[in-house]
């Protein structure tokens, strides 16, 4: 009589990887995903299951594949509901861009185009005179040029024009952005040397004109978008400075930062400095960034006096620092409704946000309050609330828009509770980003504009 087969149990409970590749199921994953992928997806499986001596069959091996790679074939990068109050957040990819925008980038990268090819003579054109004349007839410069970002902007103005001499600078304005990047270690990777002038609180007329020497190769007046001081303070106005430098025979670079193309204040926000205004006040160069108040996508803009640009753009920097078909693209589409200042609001995206109404975003937290307490039924308390919306990116930093959203209250009052909370709130299939403050999730609602998508996957909250 034949003994009985034993059993195999544990680690030797486990398939091949071969087996499990002959599999039926192994043979959609390898259709989906490609067979590198899912060999490798295998092997880790595998060799989980034998760190914890655990067996497994074919199937519950292919199951968890397959889950895997889902994982791994989802976009790192995806689209997300921005209800943190800060319109241009920083962190979720600043200005959203207008559908002209999207469908020019789009057209961009679907063949050759003429980024640096003249159609009239036949011969080698410059990528800038894509955006160039609609900044010029937007903001009066002479000429204009694009790079990455405002930063990168500021780093070839200072190394084109003062590049071993000195830069004249307001002692407060000395400023710091996002990622710990300060104005001082910017000047000196762009090989100017600063000077500071005048105190942190306090910088007069005088304090330039006794710095400015035979060393001096520009005066750089940085607006201080995101801080501001105040008390006992001064500052020299644009138009003095530029005085100054016309006088002294020194260029004059003002960087706006955020930059606006067009006072904001017609559409009821707060004042901004415009491009035009700083040109106009005697700025020989100004810079500004392209995904901010301007609502473009990410870009460093330089408009002012033509010969300036002219050395800007000879300046090996510049190549490194240039934009790609596709960003142009997009910039042009987005300068191209600037021209159309009475749909600009319906059409720019940046400045619809911007420019809702309180009543308009209140109305829209009380169509959702019933909805959202049926999610988060036992789970959370839901309260409609009046908050304080922010521009964000460091774009007037002290003022705020009066704005309407949703408080979710955890019925069980922990941080750990409300950390849960926005835990699943960001595990949607769109996530949805709010902030917390005071033991409560809170939803601002003025960047939401989908509120049937919005809806639509709160059945889809994770337990």
């Amino acid at each position: 009589m034949n003994a009985p087969v034993p059993v195999r149990a544990g680690r030797s409970a486990l398939p091949g990887v071969d087996r499990v590749l002959r599999a039926p199921g192994a043979a959609a994953l390898i259709e989906q995903h490609g067979r590198g992928l899912v060999v490798d997806a295998v092997r880790d499986t595998l060799a989980e299951y034998r760190s914890r001596s655990e067996g497994a069959s074919v199937e519950a091996i292919i199951a968890i594949c397959g889950e895997r790679l889902v994982r791994l074939a989802q976009p790192s990068q995806r689209r997300v509901f921005n209800l943190t109050g800060t319109v241009l957040h920083t962190n979720l990819g600043r200005a959203p861009l207008p559908e002209e925008a999207i469908i020019a980038a789009a057209e961009a990268m679907r063949a050759p185009t003429t980024l640096e090819y003249d159609l009239d003579s036949g011969r080698r054109g410059e990528r800038d005179d894509h955006i160039a004349g609609w900044l010029k007839r937007l903001t009066g410069a002479e000429s204009a040029l694009a790079v990455n970002n405002n930063a990168g902007a500021l780093v070839l103005v200072l190394n084109a024009l003062a590049a071993g001499r000195e830069t004249i600078v307001s002692r407060g304005e000395l400023i710091e952005i996002g990622g710990a990047f300060r104005l001082p270690e910017i000047m000196e990777r762009a090989g100017t040397r600063l000077r500071e002038v005048g105190t942190t609180n306090r910088t007069h007329l005088r304090d330039f004109a006794a710095a400015i020497g035979p060393e001096t190769a520009l005066i750089l007046k940085v607006h201080t978008s995101n801080y501001e001081i105040q008390g006992f303070t001064a500052a020299v106005p644009t138009a003095r400075l530029a005085a100054l430098a016309r006088e002294r025979g020194v260029p004059f670079v003002e960087d706006l930062g955020s930059g606006t193309l067009v006072d904001l204040e017609g559409w009821g926000l707060p004042h901004e400095p415009t491009v035009a205004e700083a040109l106009e006040a005697g700025a020989d160069l100004v810079t500004f960034s392209g995904d901010k108040l301007l609502g473009g996508p990410q870009a460093g803009l330089v408009v002012g006096r033509a010969d300036l640009i002219a050395t800007l753009a000879k300046n090996p920097l510049k190549r490194a620092l240039r934009l790609d078909k596709i960003r142009l693209a997009a910039l042009e589409a987005v300068l191209r409704l600037y021209a159309d200042l009475d749909r600009l609001a319906t059409r720019l995206p940046a400045l619809r946000l911007l420019a809702r109404s309180y009543a308009e975003i209140a109305a829209s937290a009380q169509r959702l309050l019933p909805d959202l307490a049926r999610a988060f039924d036992g789970i959370a308390t839901v309260t409609t609330i009046e908050t304080k919306s922010q521009i964000g990116s460091g774009a007037l930093p002290v003022s705020f828009l009066p704005s309407a959203g949703l408080a979710l209250t955890p019925v069980s009052p922990s941080g750990a509770a409300v950390e849960k909370l926005a835990r699943r709130l960001r595990g949607l299939p769109v996530p949805v980003i709010g902030r917390i403050e005071g033991g409560r999730v809170l939803l601002d609602l003025r960047c939401l504009e989908d509120e049937a998508e919005f809806v639509e996957q709160l059945s889809s909250l994770n337990p």
